[in-house]
């Protein structure tokens, strides 16, 4: 009896004649002679298989490593990947866990986080070796996570937190730093320009003196003592009568006795 199959485009079909091997059927339409005959459908999409390795570092640390493939039947060995595997998904991961058991024992838990490239490209170089006889392709090998032990991650957390912490204080401790100079050299300057004014300030006065006198000497025929002694007075009274105003008087006015020492 001629029965008919058809056969997906993302397929290729076995045909066997009482159990033996007949030939490969394109997508498409396809004829057998039931029940001398079957049809059996092969997906050649790319399929994904993600192992998980548990293994020890070489500083004594456990880490679990997910490596993802991503893998596909040849259109061309159909036939192979037919009747020479079984389980191709079981393989590939006995594959993987047989190389990265081989390489992570050889590194620390820093150069296994640097060297995931690495060995993605050494799990993938073994699959194709290994694989191409049964019609598997390898397109694709990824170490998508790489998980210490919980105790171990959480040391690492703490490390860099720690690492972190030291350096923001020592940014704060800079800025202190600096604000503080800052400060001071603003203190060191206002004192200076203060100096400064206070310098001017009693030149000032001490000219004006000079001046006075001088005036007073040309002027009035005066000596410079008598110059200077009535200056003297005159800035007394206007310290009296200051202290008159404001109502206190700290300073007792001269007695007589003050007068004849004068």
């Amino acid at each position: 009896v001629f029965c008919c199959g058809c056969i997906d485009s993302s397929e290729r079909g076995i045909v066997q004649n009482m159990g033996k091997y007949s030939h490969t059927a394109a997508p498409g339409f396809n004829f057998i002679f039931w029940p001398f005959q079957t049809l059996s459908a092969v997906s050649t999409k790319v399929q994904q298989v993600d192992v998980k390795t548990s293994t020890k570092t070489k500083d004594n640390v456990t880490v679990t490593i997910t490596t993802a493939v991503q893998f596909a039947v040849d259109p061309n060995k159909v036939e192979d990947f037919f009747f020479k595997i079984n389980e191709p998904e079981r393989q590939i991961a006995a594959h993987v866990e047989n190389v990265v058991r081989s390489q992570i024992p050889k590194m620390d838990l820093d150069t296994v986080f640097l060297a995931k490239d690495e060995m993605a490209h050494a799990v993938m170089d073994e699959l194709s070796r290994s694989m191409a006889p049964y019609g598997v392709q390898i397109y694709c090998c990824l170490m998508p996570e790489m998980l210490p032990d919980a105790a171990v991650l959480r040391a690492m957390n703490e490390i860099n937190a720690a690492r972190r912490l030291r350096e923001a204080n020592l940014e704060k401790a800079e800025a202190e730093k600096l604000q503080l100079v800052k400060r001071a050299e603003a203190e060191a300057e206002a004192k200076h320009l203060s100096g400064l004014g206070t310098a001017k300030m009693r030149q000032a006065i001490t000219d004006g003196f000079q001046t006075s006198i001088q005036s007073m000497q040309h002027s009035c025929g005066m000596d410079a003592k008598e110059v200077v002694h009535m200056m003297l007075v005159t800035q007394y009274l206007d310290t009296l009568k200051d202290f008159a105003h404001s109502g206190r008087s700290p300073i007792p006015p001269p007695t007589r006795a003050h007068r004849n020492t004068q």
